[in-house]
């Protein structure tokens, strides 16, 4: 019986992933299951990460983020991943620090899918698949300045814990923040999550100007400069516009 039921939990994952955003009521009769069945499994799956309510319509189900990272090569077919690679590198040898790549899985978190590293001896290390909080992080920032104000509301109204001494978690100070963001276009973290780490990101836009990732360097605090932020700030900027002008073709 358990089998039966992790079977059927993969199913409507890949049917989730082939028809997306998908509603209850479509998987019930695309698989012939009772409606609480299909409900259940659909909720364990959102508990688990794997899948998660559209932001636009919490009636329809999609693919959360934390798919893209089990198997990172799975992302080489997609025009994300595609686009990105090659002005990460150009990126990466132009600021030798380790450059990410990050998704968000809705408003619950940052996801990093790719990486490039540097050759310090002294660097800084995400695993692909490591998660972060997006009010605590330059690539959570990047994102949440091109949101709707209703989400940054949203996230804002869950709590904005703290990391540490700088991380900001007075809801004022957080929209302030983003409002810096989007006029200069990059995000920057100065020990606001992980202390000693440091990072400069910018936002991957869809042709509507979704936010779908974030290009960030990241690098150690005994490595930041404030004299290079303007510099390390065009730079990033000028990698994510790149990759968005090379994913939209």
């Amino acid at each position: 019986m358990e089998m039966k039921s992790v079977t059927r939990s993969l199913r409507v994952l890949e049917a989730v992933a082939q028809h997306q955003p998908v509603t209850v009521g479509e998987l019930t009769k695309l698989f012939g299951l009772p409606k609480s069945t299909v409900q259940r499994t659909l909720v364990t799956l959102n508990e688990a990460g794997w899948l998660r309510a559209n932001r636009r319509d919490t009636t329809r189900w999609e693919i959360g983020a934390r798919v893209l990272a089990v198997r990172p090569a799975a992302l080489q077919g997609s025009s994300l991943f595609a686009a990105a690679r090659e002005p990460m590198i150009q990126l990466r040898d132009a600021v030798n620090e380790t450059i990410h790549l990050s998704v968000p899985d809705a408003l619950q978190c940052m996801v990093v899918v790719d990486r490039v590293d540097c050759d310090h001896a002294v660097r800084t290390f995400h695993t692909i698949g490591d998660t972060s909080p997006m009010h605590a992080t330059a690539t959570g920032h990047a994102i949440l300045a091109h949101l709707p104000k209703s989400e940054v509301d949203e996230l804002v109204a869950g709590g904005l814990e703290r990391y540490g001494e700088e991380t900001i978690t007075d809801p004022a100070k957080l929209r302030a923040e983003l409002a810096r963001v989007r006029d200069r276009g990059y995000a920057v973290n100065h020990n606001q999550f992980r202390p000693g780490v440091c990072a400069i990101a910018a936002p991957v836009l869809d042709s509507d100007g979704t936010p779908l990732a974030t290009v960030a360097v990241s690098l150690p605090d005994s490595r930041f400069e404030p004299g290079r932020l303007a510099g390390l700030g065009g730079l990033v900027t000028g990698t994510a516009a790149e990759i968005t002008a090379r994913h939209l073709g």
